[in-house]
């Protein structure tokens, strides 16, 4: 059935494909955000997904679907259907942690993910980084992220160390502890990269915990220790200006101040790095 191309209120997706399922009056879950929610009928659960990225194109929502398609039930939850700016997969019925799983889990987790077949698309960090500075507010376009974009695009990103499909948004929030096992949620990044970028990505809470991980990876992975530690530090300053920008993109589209302080908090470490490599150039 050829589907219609404006998008469906919530109401209506439930009303034509989800008769006799409602929402739940309370589906907190991390990974829920901008209009997704879960819905119930008779003890069954769905989680209805809503694209929350007016801005972007429709494929890649629909390349989200499409990862889940590829991806095993071991790792990520089953796609249920595709409909005009909403998706629906299954519910994993599970809890999160304000924490990453320990170290060894999480470097299980992702080399399982990266063993995968590829999906198809690459991941390209330099557009997002462009995307990002024209769809922001003029007046928060600085000199220092005017800099640093520019220094970034003259370097080139870096040569994938190993190819894999990737998640891109690993964080405490998005990974269900299932009875089954660790399951990834939130897949809208998803693309084939670099590992070296996935685990640059990570939401650890200090450096420490990076490194611990990055060395368990590598045991996992059979790759030598000291290489992948230097791949995943040539990708770090594009994660860091990549997040600070993604919130300066996210407070544009929602003026959600929780954003802006998230952006301010990321130039001032970009601030005191710039400090750094000055002076040790010195």
């Amino acid at each position: 059935m050829r589907l219609r191309n404006s998008k469906l209120s919530r109401d209506e997706c439930l009303s034509r494909y989800f008769p006799g399922y409602h929402p739940l009056v309370r589906s907190a879950m991390a990974g829920l955000s901008g209009g997704s929610c879960i819905i119930e009928h008779h003890g069954q659960r769905i989680v209805l997904r809503k694209h929350h990225d007016p801005s972007a194109p429709d494929f890649h929502f629909l390349r989200q679907y499409r990862a889940l398609h590829a991806l095993p039930s071991s790792l990520a939850p089953a796609p249920l259907g595709y409909f005009p700016g909403w998706m629906a997969v299954s519910y994993l019925d599970g809890e999160t942690f304000p924490t990453l799983p320990d170290t060894h889990a999480t470097a299980t987790l992702l080399y399982h993910l990266h063993q995968q077949k590829r999906f198809g698309w690459r991941v390209a960090v330099l557009p997002l980084l462009e995307r990002y500075w024209q769809f922001s507010s003029p007046q928060r376009r600085t000199p220092l992220w005017l800099r640093s974009l520019k220094r970034l695009r003259s370097q080139g990103e870096p040569q994938p160390l190993r190819l894999a499909p990737l998640h891109m948004d690993v964080h405490a929030g998005n990974i269900i502890h299932t009875p089954d096992g660790l399951k990834l949620i939130d897949w809208e990044y998803a693309a084939d990269g670099d590992i070296a970028l996935e685990l640059a990505a990570v939401w650890t809470e200090n450096p420490a915990q990076r490194t611990a991980l990055i060395a368990a990876y590598a045991q996992a992975a059979h790759l030598d220790n000291a290489i992948l530690t230097q791949q995943v530090q040539r990708w770090q300053p594009w994660i860091q200006l990549l997040m600070t920008t993604w919130y300066e993109y996210r407070w544009q589209q929602t003026g959600d101040q929780q954003f802006i302080a998230l952006a301010n908090e990321g130039w001032r470490t970009l601030t005191d790095k710039g400090k750094e490599r000055s002076l040790w150039a010195q």
